[in-house]
């Protein structure tokens, strides 16, 4: 994993409060849902609550492969890698925060709570700096001169 890369992925995700994270079902077709990602500094790993009976869990535990993507001012970054059930009370207590409990109002203890642990391989990003109207006037610029628009920054970054 390098260091540069995973300073990028860290800074384009550490706004984002909620990712769509993916998997696979049983039938084989893709799956998203909205989840909260847990404010913890980037390393490489994404942490989230589940609830032990839900599909995200049975998928992820029947078949690791998932996509977690954020969408933030200006930035785009999807994460591909393998999830893991964490079933770590110590952790789960240490990663809570008050916006989980909309989910587990009984806590960190609350029967069935665990923790996903996506170990993230490679992520793509798409980062266009500056606002909103720096973006569309870049836009409109590319459209009047029949450039193409370059109006930011996009890589692949290894994880693992």
């Amino acid at each position: 994993m390098t260091d540069d890369g995973t300073k990028k992925i860290a800074e384009l995700v550490k706004d984002a409060g909620i990712a769509m994270f993916t998997t696979v079902d049983a039938d084989h077709r893709l799956v998203s849902r909205p989840m909260g990602l847990q404010e913890v500094e980037f390393d490489g790993d994404l942490w989230f609550f589940a609830d032990d009976r839900s599909d995200t869990v049975a998928e992820v535990s029947a078949n690791p492969s998932v996509n977690v993507s954020f969408s933030t001012r200006g930035s785009w970054v999807s994460v591909t890698g393998d999830c893991e059930v964490v079933r770590d009370r110590d952790r789960a207590e240490q990663l809570w925060s008050s916006s989980v409990e909309a989910w587990f109002p009984d806590g960190p203890t609350t029967p069935g709570v665990v923790l996903l642990k996506v170990h993230a391989h490679a992520a793509q990003y798409w980062d266009v700096p500056g606002a909103k109207v720096v973006q569309l006037f870049s836009l409109v610029k590319a459209k009047v001169t029949g450039q193409r628009f370059e109006g930011g920054e996009s890589g692949t970054v290894e994880l693992d």
